[in-house]
């Protein structure tokens, strides 16, 4: 099945979609949607149960889920029980929620965005500045990264071309990336953030997104001067461009005596406006 994984807000909460381009049409992690209709503390052990309780009443259209491998907390894919939005709207009907009825509207409407953005690509990126604007970041910064996601793509479609594949390899070429230019691996710089399951790119700062953009964007350049024709080949492009960006780095530093690679994140920003009653309801 091909798909494109995305993340959807529904009232601040992340739900975890992939788009399945031969059907044209979005599944949706269950156990998000549980989280967010419940919010439970244990979604999965709810949705366990929940799902037996279905299977034994005869509710197949429920029960008999797909399963996608979506980014998990730690960063990794891992398979992950999703439905369709006709299944997720049977689902609502078996959960009592107050937050039913918003949610199916929610619901219908993504899954009219979607088609529409097939006709008009540039809807996309104006769901993303609306997603990103009501999360509370700053329109400077969502300009960097929805310029970062345009740059990432053209990298990936590169990797592509030159027989990387999506997944771990995936993986392995943006460590080296980020390695090479931050002195840190993706989960290292996560970890520098106090980051668990939110998005490293989400959380840095502009001085990092325009960074790792030029990373990212030197590799790309290298990629395709050089044609790479194996892995290890792809990995030497991937550091050379890393190269160029810690050079920049470096420079940065010299010149205004502190560190660019920073511990601030939007999700420590965001939690610092909050009030101490609706923090101490999180933990």
């Amino acid at each position: 099945m091909p798909q494109q994984e995305a993340i959807k807000l529904f009232e601040q909460a992340k739900i975890r979609t992939a788009w399945d381009e031969d059907q044209e049409k979005w599944f949706f992690s269950v156990v998000d949607v549980i989280a967010v209709l419940t919010e439970s503390a244990n979604p999965r052990t709810y949705w366990k149960v929940l799902k037996n309780r279905l299977a034994k009443e005869g509710n197949e259209t429920v029960t008999n889920c797909n399963q996608l491998k979506l980014t998990a907390a730690d960063g990794k894919q891992r398979l992950t029980d999703v439905a369709d939005a006709e299944q997720i709207f049977r689902l609502v009907q078996s959960i009592p929620s107050k937050k039913a009825e918003p949610f199916k509207l929610w619901l219908a409407r993504i899954a009219k965005e979607r088609l529409d953005q097939l006709q008009d690509p540039e809807l996309s990126i104006q769901q993303a500045l609306r997603d990103y604007k009501r999360l509370g970041y700053s329109d400077n910064w969502i300009n960097q990264r929805l310029k970062s996601i345009e740059i990432r793509k053209d990298l990936t479609d590169q990797w592509d071309q030159h027989g990387v594949q999506e997944g771990q390899e995936y993986a392995t070429l943006t460590d080296i990336i980020y390695q090479t230019w931050s002195g840190k691996t993706a989960r290292q710089y996560k970890k520098f953030k106090g980051l668990k399951k939110e998005n490293l790119r989400d959380n840095m700062t502009n001085e990092e997104l325009v960074l790792n953009m030029l990373a990212e964007l030197s590799a790309t350049s290298i990629t395709k001067a050089r044609d790479p024709k194996t892995l290890d080949e792809n990995k030497q492009c991937a550091a050379e461009g890393g190269e160029v960006a810690r050079v920049a780095r470096q420079e940065l530093e010299a010149k205004t005596g502190r560190e660019v690679v920073s511990p601030l994140s939007a999700k420590r920003f965001f939690e610092g406006q909050q009030p101490k009653s609706e923090l101490e309801n999180k933990e």
